[in-house]
């Protein structure tokens, strides 16, 4: 009995590394996996801005010149009826 405690106590410290060892490794991919989704969501938010800003400009730019073709355009139809 004696030698069966000790055969377990010998094969089980061994065991008990290697899993130990293998959870450490799962928590570290866990983490850079972890990490990289944050990185990647704060480069979906930038996109987001930066599109964003970029609309707005369209539309402040736009906006003047499709004005300027409404007041062309009513300008030519009173030429034509004139």
């Amino acid at each position: 009995m004696t030698e069966l405690v000790a055969v377990v106590m010998i094969f089980s410290i061994p065991l008990a590394a290697i899993f130990t060892s293998y959870k450490r490794s799962q928590m570290k991919l866990k983490y850079k996996m972890i990490k990289e989704q944050v990185q990647l969501e704060k480069l979906k938010q930038e996109n987001f801005l930066l599109e964003t800003e970029k609309m707005k400009t369209e539309l402040r730019l736009s906006t003047p010149f499709e004005e300027k073709e409404e007041v062309l355009a009513f300008i030519e139809q009173e030429k034509q009826h004139l």
